[in-house]
């Protein structure tokens, strides 16, 4: 070997170069190392882990703000931009909700099916509208809240809803007190006692006439009978107007079913009571659905020991409802009516009474006669023996302009005696003995005449 073919020192001899196809593969293998093997090259053990190790520490660097990652000082996620809105479970953003709305209401109980309630208006004669307030199921209960008692509240609103939250007072009181009060139909009924004084003005005779012929006592459950345009309606305006004047602290409700609208609004002006009613271009069930909660209200007034007067206008319009409304039984009586058409309607009227614990209900309702009708006549002959005070208008007086038009001697109140004093009662047994002999339009002009020459009606019976 000659002195240019001699080997240079180990240590001076550059490194071989790499072929042209293994460097790539040099280069991505190396991470810091030597020249190590190609990717997947056999004899290289945990390079593989350590190249998912690689990619696992890159993929959580991608996002930062998660724990342990770059982003987020001491592991801790950052907070979401208030701009993308509360994050949901699953970790997307969702805008704020709007905060409920809650309002004050005030109204009257009624349930409808499944236990859901409502408050309904009594200035809109408690028929439904789409803004009356749903009382839930659990509220009720808990409540132990009837229908017809005023319920005083806040509601949330919800969706155009309203709902009710909270019951803040029943009756004015303490919900608690009001739900331990004695249920109606546990009242003892008892005969009235207490007169209801008519009496208002020297020159108004309809009130000096009925307390000398037919009085009405607290609880009592009287009938007016009359034809067509014998003056019910005025007697029943001058009734309501002589109990506000003598009596404010009694709770006077009119209630007028399918009648004129023109009747409402003439009753609305000149009676300072609360008035119920449902004119007659209105379908039956709102008729029902008025009187129902009408004396719904009343039983619980009652059983607060109020004293209720309700005017009834009619009783016979209302049954005829009755009629048209409820489910067939089969059997109809005279004249179309179905055999269970008046039980609802003698049940609402029944429940005149006057209490022994307190309170009474004083029902006063109009029955048609001589319409030409013949269910008009079954449904006041099932109501003729049901009251104890029952005043007959006469078409006769009314004809002759004589008012008010009543028939004295078909007139009278049951148990009167326990309405008058000892000394009256005498005087007024006097007084009818004499107006008996006589026909009917000759003894009320007799007695109307007698009552002009004097201021009161106790001057008239010291005259005796």
């Amino acid at each position: 070997m000659t002195e240019n073919e001699q080997t240079p020192p180990a240590g001076d001899a550059p490194a071989p170069a790499a072929p042209v196809s293994e460097q790539p593969a040099a280069a991505a293998a190396g991470d810091g190392q030597g020249g190590g093997a190609p990717q997947g090259a056999p004899g290289q053990p945990g390079q593989g882990r350590r190249r998912r190790r690689r990619r696992g520490r890159r993929g959580r660097g991608a996002q930062p703000g998660q724990p342990g990652q770059q982003g987020a000082p001491n592991g801790q996620a950052q907070a979401p931009s208030a701009a993308a809105g509360p994050a949901t479970a699953g970790g997307a953003p969702q805008p704020q909700g709007q905060p409920e709305q809650t309002e004050e209401v005030e109204g009257v109980l009624q349930f409808e099916g499944k236990g859901v309630g409502w408050l309904r208006d009594p200035k809109r004669s408690y028929l439904p509208q789409s803004l009356d307030v749903e009382v839930p199921r659990w509220l009720v209960e808990r409540m132990h809240l009837q229908p017809g008692v005023l319920v005083k509240g806040v509601a949330t609103v919800r969706n155009m809803k309203r709902i009710l939250s909270r019951v803040d007072q029943v009756e004015g009181t303490d919900p608690l007190a009001v739900a331990r009060r004695t249920h109606f139909q546990n009242l003892t009924a008892t005969d009235p006692t207490e007169k209801l004084l008519m009496e208002t003005r020297p020159d108004e005779m309809v009130g000096r006439v009925l307390d000398l012929i037919a009085p009405i006592g607290l609880g009592a459950r009287a009938l007016i009978t009359s034809p067509p345009k014998a003056g019910k309606t005025i007697m029943l305006q001058r009734i309501a107007q002589a109990i506000t004047g003598n009596r404010p602290d009694v709770h006077l409700m009119v209630l007028l079913v399918d009648e004129r609208p023109e009747e409402l609004t003439d009753m609305r002006r000149n009676v300072q009571g609360e008035v119920i009613g449902s004119s007659n271009d209105r379908p039956a069930e709102e008729h029902i659905h008025a009187a129902e909660m009408a004396m719904e209200r009343a039983r619980r007034l009652v059983e607060g020991g109020k004293d209720v007067v309700v005017l009834l206008d009619s009783i016979t319009r209302l049954a005829r409802a009755y009629n048209r409304e409820i489910e067939s039984s089969g059997r109809t009586l005279t004249g179309g009516v179905d055999s269970r058409a008046l039980e609802r309607p003698k049940r609402l009227f029944g429940s005149a009474r006057k209490a022994e614990e307190g309170g009474s209900l004083t029902i006063i309702g109009t029955a048609l006669i001589d319409t030409g009708s013949r269910m008009d006549e079954v449904i006041f002959e099932e109501f003729k023996g049901t009251g104890n005070m029952e005043v007959v208008l006469s078409r006769q007086l009314a004809e002759r302009r004589i008012f008010p038009a009543i028939d004295i001697a078909a007139s009278g109140t049951r148990k009167e005696e326990k309405l008058f004093l000892p000394k009256e009662i005498e005087k007024i047994r006097k007084l009818r003995g004499a107006l008996a002999s006589l026909k009917p339009v000759e003894a009320m002009e007799r007695l109307l005449k007698k009552l002009s020459e004097f201021d009161s009606n106790d001057e008239f019976l010291a005259s005796f």
